[in-house]
């Protein structure tokens, strides 16, 4: 079954009592049983729920996965991964990545005694040398947010398995639509599916995507024992979501092409960070392990004027400025206000947070009506 097919009917199956095409919304908190013990699969919510296990069955096939698992949050599903771990373990992350994961992971699991190093990975050989006995995870996102920064999952992968290490990837903006990182080594792929798996900026949701049947039962455990699960609305929402996920992800990648390339000339703009340019750092990786190159873009403007950028994220009309990405809808947003304001202004800087870095997420709208909107902002 191809992707277009899977995003509609992977993992699905017709309701078997009335052969309801959608999977309907459980809305009930337990099930009732026959004998104790004596129940059809299903026995209290936060365990199992028909609607969240067809959810959970559809994140795994379009990932070609083999276990889903869905959680309240982006951040629920980071959480569950790190609880794999023990206090002195240690992680490898990129050191350009979402605020929220930064903060997770240095103001929560810090104190719990887990090591983190943040290090830029975009030559994955750099990676081995922080390799040591009490390494237990890389942690990938590719691209990344808000740099653009492409990571060769397959390269990372290798040094992962060479030390015996799991492989943990971000994969939110490049959806399973541009991205399989399972197919690439990785041995669990996160989505924040808030974003472009819900698609409809309209739910909170988190996604974990596994093959390994060990990692996969670990994982189980953790998400009933920790109890972070979505509820059935939620899942139907995004299981809804899911099954558009091809085409809007086809015009988000148009959209995001052309903004890109109106931005590169505009005379005020002094850099535009988007992995389908030629020059832009491992655009040939990208185009090997992506199958197009998103509708998430970032720029700076001339002079690195925090002033101006405000000015321009204030005047947008069509794009909304506010936080998120992934909807139907554009937004704009300033990192280092926003999104990474809990990034210390040091460390934000290192890896081009600039203060007048502003992040685009293009959405689905007329191309036209996009770009006279930023004609008339930028000025």
């Amino acid at each position: 079954m191809k992707f277009n097919t899977k995003t509609i009917h992977g993992g699905q199956q017709h309701d078997l009592a009335y052969g309801a095409v959608m999977p309907p919304i459980y809305q009930t908190s337990t099930y009732a049983q026959t004998t104790p013990g004596g129940h059809k699969g299903f026995e209290y919510s936060r365990t199992h729920n028909p609607t969240r296990q067809a959810l959970e069955n559809a994140f795994a096939s379009i990932e070609n996965g083999k276990h889903g698992l869905a959680f309240g949050s982006g951040l629920a599903a980071i959480d569950a991964v790190i609880k794999l771990l023990s206090p002195g373990d240690e992680v490898i992350s990129t050191n350009d990545l979402y605020g929220g994961t930064y903060r997770l992971f240095t103001k929560v699991f810090e104190g719990f005694g887990i090591k983190f190093h943040f290090i830029g990975m975009e030559n994955a050989e750099k990676i081995e040398s922080y390799v040591n006995e009490n390494t237990k995870l890389i942690w990938v996102e590719t691209p990344t947010n808000p740099m653009m920064n492409i990571i060769d999952i397959e390269a990372v992968s290798k040094v992962a398995k060479k030390h015996n290490v799991l492989l943990a990837v971000d994969n939110t903006f490049a959806t399973p639509y541009l991205q399989r990182p399972l197919d690439l080594g990785a041995d669990i792929v996160m989505h924040s599916a808030t974003k472009y798996m819900g698609g409809h900026s309209d739910v909170v949701m988190g996604a974990l995507i596994v093959k390994d049947d060990v990692i996969a039962e670990k994982l189980y455990f953790i998400q009933n024992a920790s109890g972070a699960v979505c509820g059935p609305m939620d899942s139907f929402l995004v299981l809804r979501g899911i099954k558009t996920l091809h085409i809007r992800m086809q015009r988000h990648s148009e959209n995001g092409k052309a903004i890109a390339e109106y931005l590169a000339k505009h005379p005020k703009i002094e850099k535009v960070y988007w992995p389908g340019f030629e020059n832009h750092p491992n655009h040939e990786v990208a185009k090997r392990q992506m199958d197009d190159f998103g509708g998430m873009v970032s720029f700076v403007t001339k002079g690195n004027n925090y002033d101006e950028a405000i000015k321009i994220v204030e005047n947008l009309k069509i794009f909304t400025l506010a936080e998120s990405l992934g909807g139907v809808e554009s937004l704009a947003g300033h990192p280092a206000s926003m999104t990474h304001a809990s990034i210390p202004k040091e460390e934000r800087e290192k890896t081009g947070v600039v203060d007048s870095l502003i992040r685009l997420s293009v959405g689905i709208e007329d191309i036209d009506d996009l770009i006279h909107d930023l004609e008339q902002a930028i000025g």
